[in-house]
């Protein structure tokens, strides 16, 4: 392996809380009912956009357009309130980032991505840092993956995928490349189809990748 693309939300932190309770203060601000934390964690991996959309539901383009506008920086300061790397996430990057190229790719907009990873120190381990919003189309189109590849010097064959979602693994198929499940995420539910690898813990990555 020369590339490992990783997932951001549900697969490298744990940010699920963060992003609840930040829509909920939307909710609140646009005089609509707080939801249960639970289904707003459902609602994540698809976008800003799309988590809004389900959030509000029957909200019309023009109130999607304004809550999108009051959710970000409602977000951005909540970002690190509770969001933490999860288990095994740091000392997996430290021994993979001496002989790989690592990189990120979410649907979470790339400010607020850089913002988390640079909190959590964590930029350090990554080449490239893409997010929703720094390509025309967000995951599952593979433009994002195919660049990192063309911008890493890597073939599909060399490249692996890290994700926690349905979203995660159709990415990477319609890359070509193989894809790892990470179990514990937010986005582990959707999954339907069978991964070329799973894993429990991020830790279990190493053994795969020296394999």
């Amino acid at each position: 392996m020369k590339l490992i693309i990783f997932d951001l939300d549900g697969t490298l932190v744990d940010s699920a809380l963060d992003i609840a309770l930040s829509v909920n203060e939307l909710l609140t601000v646009m005089e609509r009912d707080p939801l249960p934390l639970p289904r707003i964690e459902n609602f994540i991996g698809d976008g800003v956009r799309k988590l809004l959309e389900r959030s509000l539901e029957g909200a019309s383009d023009d109130e999607l357009d304004r809550a999108h506008a009051l959710y970000l920086p409602i977000y951005r300061r909540r970002l690190l309130e509770h969001t933490k790397t999860y288990p095994g996430v740091r000392e997996t990057l430290l021994a993979l980032t001496a002989q790989r190229s690592l990189a990120v790719l979410t649907n979470k907009p790339v400010r607020e991505s850089r913002l988390l990873l640079e909190g959590l120190d964590l930029d350090r381990f990554f080449r490239a840092v893409y997010g929703g919003d720094s390509f025309p189309t967000r995951k599952p189109d593979p433009t994002g993956t195919l660049e990192l590849m063309r911008e890493l010097g890597a073939e599909a064959g060399e490249t692996l995928f890290v994700g926690d979602s349905a979203v995660d693994f159709a990415t990477a198929r319609r890359a070509s490349i193989r894809f790892c499940l990470v179990t514990y995420g937010i986005g582990t539910e959707t999954m339907n189809s069978e991964p070329d690898f799973r894993l429990n813990d991020l830790r279990e990555l190493l053994t795969i990748v020296n394999a």
